[in-house]
């Protein structure tokens, strides 16, 4: 079976705050933020992440949600995050190189694993890693 995203998108969140939202997923999923699960609110695209740390039905978890009368008041959606092998790090450091972005995404304490691959954007201070698989970059 195919591995399943630890981590759930909620999108159109406007209409609740980022502490609403929290104790709302905690309701939801009877865990505990910051011991369960972590929330990363994006206000530019008035959305959330939540990654559980602890192992969950994540598609359960988004039919609950879904499901939940707030979570319809507040006109929300949620749905997996998809898994990727690529991300995008931005306001890099003018003096940064390939190699150290390398090692440090590579890092276990960062949460990374093993990288296939670094394309460094100077003029954006930005850079794309890819990794060898999608679960270096939890």
């Amino acid at each position: 079976s195919a591995e399943t995203s630890p981590s759930v998108v909620f999108e159109n969140i406007q209409k609740c705050s980022p502490n609403c939202l929290r104790l709302l997923l905690e309701n939801i999923s009877g865990l505990t933020v910051d011991d369960d699960f972590t929330v990363e609110v994006i206000p530019e695209i008035n959305a959330a992440v939540a990654t559980f740390i602890k192992s969950i039905d994540t598609k359960e978890f988004v039919k609950k949600c879904l499901q939940h009368k707030r979570v319809r008041e507040f006109k929300m959606t949620a749905r997996l995050l998809e898994l990727t092998q690529t991300i995008r790090a931005e306001s890099l450091p003018d003096s940064i190189s390939t190699d150290y972005i390398t090692v440090y995404f590579e890092s276990a304490r960062n949460g990374g694993g093993p990288v296939s691959d670094v394309q460094l954007f100077p003029e954006e201070n930005s850079a794309i890693i890819t990794f060898c698989s999608h679960k270096g970059n939890t």
